[in-house]
C-alpha cells in the first residue's frame, strides 16, 4: 500500500519542465524606511518565521542533506555576494572587508529566525547602484560630447570573477568605463549622440526610480535563495506574487508569449520556450536571447527595460490574446551588445491542442532504392489529468497521440521511425514511461531514488509493443527530464540509437511545499536509469552527436551552479532488444562521411567556431574607430559563414548583414518546417537506413519488422 501511495505521488508530482527559472524579483507592499538619511530596506516581521520554515523543510526533504553549520554559512555568504553584485561593479574590497565578520554568522542567525545579516548587505548594494546611477546621469547631463570616445582604453564585459575595485574613485572609474561602453554600443546600433543621451538618461531615470520602489520582500527573495541555491539550483524560495505567478505558468492559462524567463545581471533572458506557444511559432525567439525593450501593438514606444525585475518585464510582455508585442532582442547568436533584433510576437493562451505530437515522412533514395522513415515530433509529454479523473474516453495524452501516429505511419508503410525529442524540456513522469511502452513488450523504464534513500522503480506493463521496427531517438542540449528518461531507457534496451547533442541533464524531482508565506520548491528525488545510472548532471550522450548548436556552458546542468552530482546506482534487470553497439562504429562512419560533405552540418560546425572566438573576447575596445572596424569585419565574417551555405543551397548571396534575419521578420508565426527540410532529421533518417542496411534486411514491409 505504502508503495502504491509513492507511486501515485511520483505521478501526480513530477511534472517536470526541465529548467529552472531562476528566483525572481516580486514586489511586496512594503517599501524601503528612511533611516538617518538613507534608504533602508528591514525585514517584515513575518521573514523570520518564513526563514525557519524554509530551514525546516530543506532539512526534512531535500535530497542533498547538508548541516546548517559555518560551511554553509560561509557558502552561503559568498553566494550572496555573488548573486547581489555579479559583475563586480557595486562592492568595494573595503566593503568586503566590512562584511567578512557575517561570513560564518548567517546559519545561527537564520536558525534563530534573524534575516538581518542579508539585508546589510543588500542596503549597501542599494547605496551603491543608487550611486552608480546617480553618476551616469551626471556625466550624460554634461553631454556625450564630454565623452573621449577615441581615447585608447578597454573594459572587461565578464567581470564575474574580476577583481573587486578598490575603493569608491576605482568604482567610478568602472561605471565611467560601462558608459561608455553602452554608448558605443548604441553608436553601433546607428544611433546619433542626441538619441544616445536621451536614451541612456531614460533608462538610468527608469532604474533610479525602480531602486525607490524596492521592497523587503526583494531582499528576502534574495537572500533565501542565496541559502536554497547551495542546496541545488532548482530548489527556490517564492514569494506569494512569485508563487502567483509560478502557477501561471504551470497552467500556461494567461494570455503571453509561452516563454520562461529569468534575471541575468541587468538582463531579462530566455531560458525556455514552452512547445507550442505564440514564441516558439514565430521561430524568432530562442533560449540564451536577451530582452532589452519591450513594445505594446504594432507602433507603441519600446520600453527600455535593462535593469528592471524581473516580474516588472513580465507584466509588460503579457497581455490581451490576440494582441502584438514587440521585443527588442540581443540574440543569442550576438557577438556584441549592438547587435539587436526588433521581433514580433502575437499573445495567445497555448493548449494541450498547441502542443500536441505530429508526424511526417522523409524519403531516403540510395540508388534507386527508397526509404520512407516515419517522423514523430513530440513537444512535451502532456496529459489531460482533469479529463482522465473524469474518466472520459477520449481524453488527450502524448502517449495516446503517438500511438494513433505509429499506426497512421505504418499503414503508410514506413521502414523506420525517428522519434524527435528535441527542444522537448519534459512534461509527466507518467507519459514518458508509457510512451516509452509503445517500443517494448513490458519492463522498467526509470528509477527514482526520494530523500530517504528508497528506490521505486516505474515499469511499463502493457505488453502490446505498437511498433518494433528499426528506431531513431533525436535529442539535443534542450532536451531534459523526462525526455531524457525515454531517451536512457531507449538506449540501454538497446531498442534504438539515440542521435543528437548530449541531453541537459536534469534528473531531479521537485516538490512543491507552502509556507505561511509562499512556497519553496525543494528537489526530493533522483532519477536514475534502468542501466542504473543518473540522467543528473551528464545527461543522456547520443551514441551519434552532431555540432552541438548550444554551448554546455550557457545552457545544461553543468552550466548551473551546484547542481546533484552523478552517480550511479543498482541496475535493474531488463530485456536487450538488440545490441546498437555492433553496429555503432560503421554507423558512425557512415554519419561522418555524410556530415562532413553537408553544407548545413559545415554552417554549424563554422558558426559555432565564429560564435566561441567572438565570446572569447570579453576585454572591449572604448576606441569608438576601433569598435568599427571589428564590426565590419565581424559582420563580413559572418555574412561569408552564411554566403558559403547559400552558395552550396544554390541561392544569391547577401549583401549585407541586415539581411541575414530579414526573414524572421516578415512573418507574426511561421508553419513548422517540413521534416525533410530538417538537415538534423533528414541525417537521423539516413542513420535509420543505415541501420536497416546493416542488419541485411534490405527494404521492411510495414510492421514486419524487428529492431536491429
Amino acid at each position: 500500500m505504502n508503495a502504491s501511495i509513492r507511486l501515485i505521488r511520483i505521478l501526480l508530482l513530477a511534472c517536470l519542465l526541465g529548467f529552472s527559472m531562476g528566483p525572481s524579483s516580486y514586489a511586496a507592499s512594503e517599501t524601503a524606511a528612511v533611516l538617518d538619511g538613507e534608504s533602508t530596506i528591514r525585514p517584515l516581521p513575518e521573514h523570520g518565521r518564513v526563514a525557519v520554515e524554509i530551514i525546516r523543510d530543506l532539512k526534512g526533504n531535500h535530497y542533498r542533506k547538508l548541516l546548517i553549520d559555518d560551511d554553509l554559512s560561509s557558502k552561503v555568504f559568498d553566494r550572496l555576494l555573488e548573486d547581489i553584485d555579479p559583475s563586480r561593479m557595486y562592492f568595494t574590497r573595503a566593503d568586503l572587508g566590512q562584511f567578512e565578520r557575517y561570513r560564518y554568522r548567517i546559519d545561527d542567525s537564520l536558525l534563530r529566525g534573524d534575516v538581518s545579516i542579508p539585508f546589510k548587505l543588500f542596503n549597501r548594494y542599494q547605496k551603491r547602484l543608487t550611486g552608480r546611477l546617480s553618476f551616469c546621469l551626471g556625466l550624460l547631463e554634461k553631454g556625450i560630447a564630454t565623452i573621449d570616445l577615441e581615447k585608447d582604453e578597454h573594459f572587461e564585459t565578464d567581470r564575474e570573477k574580476a577583481r573587486w575595485p578598490e575603493d569608491e574613485k576605482e568604482l567610478e572609474d568602472l561605471w565611467r568605463k560601462s558608459l561608455k561602453n553602452e554608448v558605443i554600443s548604441m553608436m553601433l546600433e546607428g544611433k546619433s549622440a542626441p538619441e544616445v543621451q536621451k536614451d541612456l538618461s531614460k533608462r538610468y531615470s527608469s532604474q533610479l526610480k525602480r531602486v525607490e520602489q524596492t521592497t523587503s520582500e526583494d531582499a528576502f527573495q534574495i537572500a533565501m535563495n542565496a541559502l536554497t541555491s547551495c542546496f541545488d539550483p532548482h530548489t527556490t524560495y517564492m514569494s506569494p506574487r512569485s508563487s502567483e505567478n509560478f502557477s501561471i505558468n504551470m497552467s500556461l492559462s494567461l494570455e503571453g508569449i509561452g516563454a520562461m524567463l529569468t534575471s541575468e545581471n541587468e538582463y531579462t533572458k530566455v531560458v525556455r520556450l514552452v512547445p507550442g506557444g505564440p514564441a516558439e511559432k514565430s521561430g524568432q525567439l530562442r533560449p540564451n536571447d536577451r530582452i532589452v525593450g519591450v513594445g505594446q501593438g504594432a507602433e507603441g514606444e519600446i520600453v527600455d527595460v535593462v535593469g528592471w525585475r524581473l516580474d516588472d518585464v513580465v507584466d509588460l510582455i503579457r497581455g490581451p490574446k490576440g494582441t502584438p508585442v514587440r521585443l527588442k532582442i540581443i540574440p543569442a547568436s550576438a557577438t556584441d551588445e549592438h547587435q539587436t533584433r526588433i521581433v514580433k510576437i502575437m499573445r495567445n493562451t497555448v493548449s494541450l491542442e498547441d502542443q500536441a505530437a505530429s508526424k511526417d515522412i522523409i524519403e531516403i533514395d540510395r540508388d534507386g532504392r527508397k526509404y520512407r522513415i516515419g517522423v514523430v515530433r513530440v513537444p512535451t509529454f502532456y496529459l489531460d489529468v482533469k479529463a482522465m479523473q473524469s474518466h472520459l474516453d477520449d481524453f488527450k495524452s502524448s502517449t495516446r497521440d503517438v500511438r494513433r501516429l505509429l499506426e497512421e505511419l505504418q499503414k503508410q508503410g514506413v521502414d523506420g521511425v525517428v522519434v524527435d525529442l528535441r527542444n522537448n524540456g519534459g512534461g509527466l513522469l507518467h507519459e514518458a514511461n508509457t510512451l516509452t511502452g509503445l517500443f517494448i513488450k513490458t519492463g522498467p523504464t526509470v528509477q527514482v531514488r526520494s530523500a530517504d534513500g528508497y528506490t521505486e522503480t516505474l515499469y511499463d506493463r502493457d505488453p502490446t509493443i505498437v511498433y518494433q521496427g528499426p528506431l531513431a531517438i533525436a535529442i539535443n542540449r534542450l532536451s531534459a527530464s523526462a525526455s531524457e528518461i525515454m531517451a536512457g531507457a531507449i538506449q540501454d534496451y538497446g531498442r534504438g540509437v539515440v542521435i543528437g547533442e548530449t541531453s541537459f541533464g536534469k534528473g531531479t524531482v521537485q516538490t512543491l511545499l507552502n509556507l505561511s508565506r509562499g512556497q519553496i520548491k525543494v528537489t526530493t528525488s533522483k532519477f536514475y536509469r534502468i542501466s542504473g545510472e543518473s540522467t543528473q548532471h551528464k545527461g543522456v550522450v547520443p551514441d551519434l552527436a552532431y555540432p552541438a548548436v548550444t554551448s554546455s556552458d550557457d545552457i545544461g546542468e553543468s552550466s548551473l551552479k551546484d547542481p546533484l552530482p552523478w552517480d550511479k546506482i543498482d541496475p535493474v534487470p531488463h530485456t536487450l532488444y538488440g545490441d546498437i553497439q555492433r553496429y555503432r562504429d560503421r554507423l558512425e562512419s557512415l554519419h561522418r562521411t555524410r556530415t562532413a560533405s553537408d553544407p548545413d552540418y559545415a554552417y554549424v560546425t563554422e558558426m559555432n567556431d565564429y560564435l566561441k572566438k567572438a565570446r572569447e573576447k570579453t576585454n572591449v575596445s572604448l576606441k569608438l574607430s576601433t569598435r568599427i572596424e571589428e564590426k565590419k569585419r565581424s559582420e563580413q565574417e559572418r555574412i561569408a559563414i552564411e554566403n558559403r551555405l547559400r552558395k552550396a543551397k544554390g541561392l544569391e548571396p547577401l549583401a549585407s548583414a541586415s539581411e541575414i534575419d530579414l526573414d524572421d521578420d516578415k512573418n507574426d508565426e511561421k508553419p513548422p518546417k517540413p521534416a525533410s527540410e530538417d538537415a538534423e532529421l533528414v541525417e537521423c533518417a539516413q542513420v535509420v537506413a543505415d541501420m536497416i542496411e546493416l542488419a541485411g534486411k534490405g527494404p521492411v514491409q510495414a510492421g514486419g519488422n524487428k529492431a536491429p
